[in-house]
């Protein structure tokens, strides 16, 4: 299918540096990489648990994580990108960074 098409992954490649790239002008720390995975590092446990429960509010499902599945002290929000979200999703997921952001004061 690939060899035909790759629109599906060449969309997730746009998605995933849309979102990167906005997330880090916003001010939040993520860990670089190729993945569609994003982790936003807030390094607390509890806050991460915090941002995930106030994004939930804001219509964005993200799960925050925390020692011992991550190391400690390294705890972060996940974001899982893929090819289905919109350019008008991923703004709304940014809005929603920036505004749970400024609330609880990381950026």
């Amino acid at each position: 299918m690939l060899a035909n098409d790759t629109s599906l992954r060449d969309k997730l490649a746009w998605n995933t540096e849309y979102f990167k790239t906005e997330i880090k002008k916003a001010g939040f720390d993520i860990v670089d990489g190729d993945s569609a995975i994003v982790p936003i590092m807030l390094y607390d446990a509890k806050l991460s648990q915090t941002m995930a429960n106030m994004l939930l509010k804001e219509g964005i499902y993200v799960i925050g994580f925390f020692f011992p599945v991550v190391p400690k002290d390294k705890a972060r929000i996940r974001v899982q990108l893929s090819a289905a979200h919109e350019k008008g999703h991923l703004d709304h997921a940014i809005s929603a960074f920036i505004k749970v952001g400024k609330q609880l004061e990381i950026i």
